[in-house]
């Protein structure tokens, strides 16, 4: 560990969090008509859908094809905006970090160009997404 740095060394600022909707649609309308959030993006994930909702710096997303908890605390993940990937990846293995992936992900279809992630279990078992927009 003698070479590796926190890991906001890595990372510019607060992404998103996640959360799996119930109803999708159901979710989108009641963030932008009852509370006023922008729909900032909607994707598709191979069978599914994924929305970004935001609110000014806020933005949330949410997807279908998990089952929502539906009780208080179902945040699935935090997300941190991390524009080189790699030298995170590298970094968070230098710090033994407890990885959910083994190696870095990918959704092609997210954003222009899609975005690389990993995740890694915070000390409550919470997962902390590290998030390259390409």
């Amino acid at each position: 560990m003698t070479d590796s740095k926190p890991m906001t060394a890595f990372t510019t600022d607060f992404q998103h969090s996640g959360m799996p909707a119930k109803d999708l649609d159901e979710t989108i309308k009641f963030y932008t008509e009852k509370l006023g959030f922008e729909l900032a993006g909607l994707f598709h994930n191979g069978e599914n859908r994924c929305a970004f909702l935001r609110y000014g710096h806020l933005t949330i997303e949410t997807w279908e094809g998990d089952p929502a908890p539906m009780e208080t605390g179902a945040i699935n993940h935090w997300a941190f905006d991390t524009p080189d990937i790699e030298a995170a990846f590298a970094n968070a293995k230098k710090l033994g970090l407890r990885f959910k992936d083994t190696e870095i992900q990918s959704i092609p279809s997210f954003w222009d160009n899609g975005i690389r992630f990993f995740n890694v279990y915070g000390p409550n078992n919470e997962t902390i997404e590290f998030c390259q927009i390409v």
